[in-house]
């Protein structure tokens, strides 16, 4: 597990890796020697003994408006997939998830009320690229192949834990090649939807994408 080490979720997620003796790594945005926030000391102790409490920074640095954003993206490159809980339209977290999509990593998004400003975030990443996610097994699928020891030239994974926007999509693909605007165009479904699930079935080796963003059978 990789974060910021922020207040709130990060922490309590650090927390969580650690009592289930799992390695964490928090990637700090000032100098090793700063703690920052001041309340986390005890907890950044406690990672370094099971895992590593790391920083690009030289000491003394402070955190400002140019050290955090530059912190996020070795958050974002460090993981295969990163996981929104809460984020205001305007937040480090989203910018940690748009640097994560970039990069060509998954990421997934909880969602929340619709009436909590701390959920707008989240919703507008499920609609624009990320996965909805309710619970574990919603990540986990999306990593089955890594489960499962597979390389890039094994067999593709058996249909399994595919949601209905994805069965729909693996529907009508083919070998051949196809543009996005088939599968729009054939299921009826929304871009992003269309767009998440091609990602998905990406990951379980179930397609490929070629150049010109083009799409067939894996």
């Amino acid at each position: 597990m990789v974060s910021g080490g922020a207040r709130c979720i990060d922490s309590a997620s650090h927390q969580g890796a650690l009592s289930a003796k799992g390695p964490t790594l928090a990637l700090l945005g000032t100098g090793i020697n700063i703690v920052y926030p001041a309340e986390n000391a005890e907890l950044y102790e406690r990672i370094s003994e099971n895992g590593a409490v790391l920083t690009q920074f030289p000491f003394n640095r402070k955190g400002d408006k140019q050290s955090f954003p530059i912190r996020n993206r070795i958050v974002a490159g460090m993981t295969l997939g990163t996981v929104v809980v809460e984020a205001y339209l305007k937040s480090g977290s989203l910018v940690t998830a748009i640097m994560a999509a970039d990069n060509n990593r998954q990421v997934f998004a909880v969602p929340g009320r619709v009436d909590t400003p701390q959920s707008r975030g989240c919703h507008n990443l499920i609609r624009e690229v990320a996965v909805l996610c309710e619970n574990t097994d919603d990540i986990l699928a999306e990593f089955e192949h890594l489960a499962l020891g597979q390389a890039d030239d094994s067999p593709t994974l058996p249909l399994a834990n595919l949601t209905e926007t994805a069965q729909e999509i693996l529907k009508v693909l083919y070998a051949t090649e196809q543009p996005i605007d088939t599968f729009i165009d054939k299921t009826c479904l929304p871009v992003s939807s269309v767009s998440v699930a091609l990602l998905g079935l990406e990951m379980k080796r179930l397609a490929k994408q070629l150049p010109d963003k083009l799409f067939a059978r894996q």
